[in-house]
C-alpha cells in the first residue's frame, strides 16, 4: 500500500500520476523527448538504459515496466533483457551500447563518478555527444523516478506478463496521452 492514497489499481508511477497530473504533464514530457524523440540511439537501446538504470536501483515497478517496453522495441523476450540486467558485458548488444550502460552504471552511482576514459571509449566506439548527453540524462531522470516510485511505496504487480502487455500498449501510445492513468 502506498505511503499516500494514490488512486486504487494504477501501480507504481501510474497511481503517482494520477495523483499529480500537474508534475505528471512535465515528467512525461520529458521521457517523451528522452525515450521516443528522434535518436540515433532506437527507442529500444534507450528504454534498455532506462531498464538498466532502474535494475540498478531495485525499482521491480519501473525495471519491468521499461523492460517489457524495451522488449517489445528490441523483439527479444525478458530473458534477453534480464541477460543484460545482470551482465550486460557478456550480452550480445553492440560494444557502444556497453559502454553507454557503463556510464548509465556510473551516473546512478553519482554524477561524479563518470570517468573520462568511460567518455573516450564511447566515443571511440562511434558515440555521439548527444547520445552520450542523452544516456546521462536517461541515468538520471530514472534515479529520479525510481526514488519517485519507491520513496512513496506503491505497489507493483509481481506477474511479470502484466508489464509485457503494458509494454507494446506503451510503445504505440507513447508518453504523452490522455489514457495513461487508465
Amino acid at each position: 500500500m502506498a505511503h499516500i492514497d494514490v488512486p486504487e489499481g494504477l501501480p507504481g508511477i501510474r497511481g503517482l500520476m494520477a495523483f499529480r497530473p500537474e508534475t505528471a504533464k512535465v515528467l512525461n514530457e520529458l521521457t517523451e523527448v528522452l525515450l521516443r524523440n528522434e535518436s540515433t540511439l532506437s527507442r529500444g537501446e534507450r528504454e534498455l538504459i532506462a531498464t538498466y538504470v532502474s535494475a540498478l536501483n531495485d525499482c521491480f515497478f519501473c525495471q519491468n515496466a521499461h523492460g517489457g517496453i524495451a522488449q517489445h522495441y528490441l523483439e527479444c523476450d525478458m530473458e534477453f533483457i534480464d541477460s543484460v540486467k545482470k551482465d550486460f558485458e557478456n550480452t550480445a548488444i553492440s560494444e557502444k551500447m556497453k559502454a553507454l550502460l557503463s556510464i548509465a552504471a556510473s551516473v546512478q552511482k553519482g554524477g561524479k563518478t563518470v570517468q573520462p576514459e568511460q567518455i573516450e571509449k564511447a566515443k571511440s566506439l562511434g558515440a555521439t555527444d548527444l547520445e552520450l548527453h542523452d544516456t546521462v540524462l536517461i541515468a538520471a531522470a530514472f534515479c529520479m523516478f525510481n526514488r519517485y516510485v519507491d520513496g512513496l511505496g506503491t505497489t507493483a504487480p509481481s506477474d511479470r506478463q502484466f508489464y509485457i502487455n503494458r509494454g507494446k500498449q506503451r510503445a504505440e501510445e507513447g508518453y504523452i496521452n490522455f489514457d495513461l492513468y487508465k
